[in-house]
């Protein structure tokens, strides 16, 4: 019986990645008029109707290299694990096939990948994983960077050093640190939630309102809410702030990272 239960408790904590923190009453949020509550359970893209999956569940079909000399440097599998007994700083996947995608060690890096899905304003869930050693992120529409490393129990003075940090401008300044620290441990899949809006034009194409994070939840708990940026991060693509881009950039040229559960749907 112990064993049992073990093991339904450890299957809440690795994959129950929608759930609030773990005191408090649940309450529900307003966000543009639609009510969301932060809850225990299965996340939002088996709740809710509308949800558009970014990985097919067999191969990298609907994604595209940022770097195509790096083409082939991802791969879909259906599994990956971490073993800090054999390499520390590596994620393991198994078979080449599968709903869930990970980089190659490649010298050099693996290429960043783009999704070629495009949206405006959306919400998006996507979950993660990193080993010991690396430095990725999931840039929004490509632009506006959500920084992702193992920072679990570390103290860092500098915000980019800090997973769920939105990285700064192209000169590096104005990031913003998580107002709450809620990543997992290396080799745990984390999940970000984000509701995001892009900025506005008028009929000249002049912009009027800047890009803005409405809110971003990392494992169930609010650590950004009404961020807005205006321009892109550091490293992003090299496209124009639009109305509608593609979904999203997962930068892979840093180290080993995993992606699975990706998402999109329409904020309403």
């Amino acid at each position: 019986m112990r064993s049992c239960l073990y093991f339904v408790c450890f299957i809440c904590m690795s994959t129950g990645l929608s759930g609030q923190a773990r005191s408090g009453t649940p309450q529900p949020v307003t966000v543009l008029g639609t009510p969301h509550v932060n809850h225990h359970g299965d996340p939002p893209f088996l709740l809710e109707e509308g949800w558009i999956p970014l990985i097919n569940g067999k191969d990298m079909g609907g994604w595209k290299y940022r770097d195509e000399n790096k083409a082939g440097s991802w791969t879909a599998a259906k599994g990956i694990y971490w073993d800090r007994a054999t390499d520390s700083n590596v994620l393991i996947a198994i078979s080449n096939t599968g709903d869930r995608i990970v980089n190659l060690p490649l010298e050099g890096g693996a290429s960043d990948i783009i999704s070629m899905q495009t949206i405006g304003d959306m919400e998006l869930y996507v979950e993660y994983m990193v080993p010991d050693s690396s430095d990725a992120g999931v840039y929004i529409h490509g632009l506006y960077e959500l920084q992702i490393k193992n920072s679990f129990g570390l103290d860092f003075r500098s915000p980019v050093e800090k997973t769920s940090t939105i990285i700064g401008y192209a000169d590096r300044s104005d990031p913003i640190a998580p107002t709450v620290r809620a990543e997992r441990p290396q080799g745990h899949w984390n999940a970000f939630h984000i509701w995001y809006q892009a900025p506005k034009f008028d009929a000249s194409g002049k912009k009027i309102e800047n890009a803005k994070f409405l809110r971003i939840l990392l494992n169930g708990q609010l650590i950004h809410e009404n961020q807005e940026r205006k321009a892109a991060a550091h490293a992003s693509l090299e496209i124009p702030e639009a109305a509608i881009n593609p979904a999203v950039m997962l930068q892979g040229s840093y180290g080993p990272v995993a992606f699975r559960n990706i998402y999109v749907k329409p904020l309403q």
